[in-house]
């Protein structure tokens, strides 16, 4: 295991979040379950603990019960290479309750926040030429999920 690991708490769904997000990512698995037992302090039967990994990184899950919430104070930063990639995560993120917001950040459907971020992105916002880069944020805050030819011809000053 990483020696630091990201934390979630979930309510009650940890297992059901875990099971989404290794089906949405390649390169991933879920181990090491642990279960309450009759002393609880969760339903006997219930997945307590977990481990899963998603593309070689570690993440523990806690079915802990309602009293903590996710919020945008953290989230979960993805680098796309394709738009079918972004598309794919996106879409699978968002469905079943999940909720979009802007400038590729989403909600999944466990209030989970996640980026969807084309690999592109940091060349287009660093781009030397201030104009050109200043034009790729412009698009980029009109955007709810990133779209990377949208930000390419913003940037190169194009037309839609």
């Amino acid at each position: 295991m990483q020696k630091i690991t990201p934390f979630l708490w979930y309510d009650n769904n940890a297992e059901e979040a875990m099971d989404l997000y290794t089906s949405i990512f390649k390169n991933s698995s879920i181990r090491n379950k642990r279960y309450y037992g009759k002393g609880g302090p969760g339903p006997e039967g219930q997945l307590m603990t977990a481990i899963f990994t998603i593309e070689g990184h570690d993440f523990m899950v806690l079915n802990g019960g309602p009293m903590f919430k996710f919020t945008e104070a953290f989230s979960l930063f993805v680098l796309c290479d394709t738009q079918d990639e972004i598309d794919e995560k996106w879409d699978k993120l968002i469905a079943n309750g999940g909720k979009p917001s802007q400038c590729g950040w989403l909600k999944d459907k466990f209030g989970l926040s996640w980026q969807i971020v084309p690999r592109v992105l940091n060349d287009i916002l660093g781009d030397p030429d201030p104009v050109k880069a200043r034009r790729g944020m412009e698009a980029m805050m009109k955007m709810g999920k990133l779209n990377i030819k949208e930000l390419e011809d913003a940037r190169d000053g194009k037309s839609n």
